[in-house]
This record gives C-alpha cells, structure tokens and sequence, in this order.
C-alpha cells in the first residue's frame, strides 16, 4: 500500500508568512492553443517541503548535491497528538533508530490552510531534537509548518548535523497502526537551499 503524505498544489497554496504567494495558472488551453499547459510560481517553503542545510546555516550544498539516499529510507512515526510542545519521551528513544526518518505526527495538518495554521502549531523542543542526534536518524519530518516559532535554534541544530527537516506533511493518521513502512521523500532536482517535495509512506510486509 502506499500512502500520499503530500499536501496538493493549488493555486493560492497558503505560504509561510512573509513568503510570496504560490501562483499556478494555465498558459495555454486545448481548445484554443492545441495544447494544454500550465505556469507555476511558488517558493521552495511552500505546501510540502524539505528544508535543506542551506537554509539556514553557511553551508553551500544545494540540496539536489545531496545522496539520494538521504531521502529514502525505513520510516519511524511518533504519536504526539495533543502535545503543544514535543519533549523526549522514553518510549520515543525506544521507537526510533539509526537511519530512520522519523515522522511525528501532532494532528494540526488537519488545519492546513486554516487562518491560525501558521501561529498556533506544536513545536519540537531541544531534548526532542537531540535525541534525534544522538539517533543518528536520515531525516524528521512533521505535520507542522515549522519544527519551532522564530528563534530557528532546533532548525540550525539539526542542520549541522546534516538531519533535513520535512514540513507541512500530510495523512500521518493513515500510518497509525502500520508495524513498518518505507519513506521516500523527494526534492526536486534544483540548485537551491530547499525544495517543494512529493513525500509517500510504502508499506512493507
């Protein structure tokens, strides 16, 4: 089974604040072109993401410099549901290991496009974030537009550790009693710091 953890593109996808607007229209239509086709104008923080090293560090590497394998691998969802903030939890050291790329999933993807979706989310706390260094995971990913608000701190850390961040993730409920699954979570093949994604779950028996 494979499961869409990706929020669709649309034109006027909402955008992190302060971000431009994401702008898709059609440039040409069948019926009078002969053919269709459609332009798109969108930040590389919008909808569905990875954030990548550049982001927010010194680093140079655009993230199509990346391996490839950085984003494939045996996924690891945590329930934190109903958590404003995520702290470590002796059951979540438990749950993860090396080279996973972890999902956490708090349910505020359901109120993506929300008018409070930027402003009000869960956050990942710094014990959070070192366990997922000391883990040695591929990559955390999380149903949020942001792993924190504004001080950036978690986002910087784990980026010197060369652990990229996916945001705004979609359907994580529909992984929940699924024993293992595979992520693979592409960025577009781009020379920039981060990059729109198609992010899926495949199961494996």
């Amino acid at each position: 089974m494979i499961i869409d953890l990706t929020q669709p593109i649309r034109d006027g996808l909402p955008a992190y604040p302060g971000d431009p607007e994401t702008r898709l229209a059609r440039s040409a239509e069948y019926r009078r072109d002969g053919y269709n086709n459609y332009l798109l104008t969108i930040g590389m923080h919008s909808g569905t993401h990875i954030d990548g090293h550049m982001h927010m560090t010194d680093c140079t590497e655009y993230i199509n410099e990346y391996p490839l394998d950085v984003f494939i691998g045996e996924g690891c969802l945590l329930d934190a549901c109903g958590n404003g903030r995520i702290g470590n939890k002796p059951e979540y050291e438990q749950a993860v290991s090396e080279g996973q790329i972890v999902l956490v999933h708090t349910g505020h993807g359901a109120h993506f496009g929300e008018p409070d979706y930027y402003t009000d989310h869960p956050v990942l706390t710094l014990e959070f974030a070192e366990m997922l260094i000391r883990s040695k995971v591929k990559m955390i990913g999380v149903d949020t537009p942001s792993v924190e608000q504004y001080s950036f701190d978690i986002h910087r850390l784990l980026f010197r550790h060369k652990i990229p961040i996916i945001e705004n993730l979609a359907n994580l409920h529909l992984l929940r009693g699924i024993p293992r699954f595979e992520i693979i979570a592409l960025p577009l093949n781009i020379d920039a710091d981060s990059s729109i994604a198609r992010v899926i779950a495949r199961t494996i028996s």
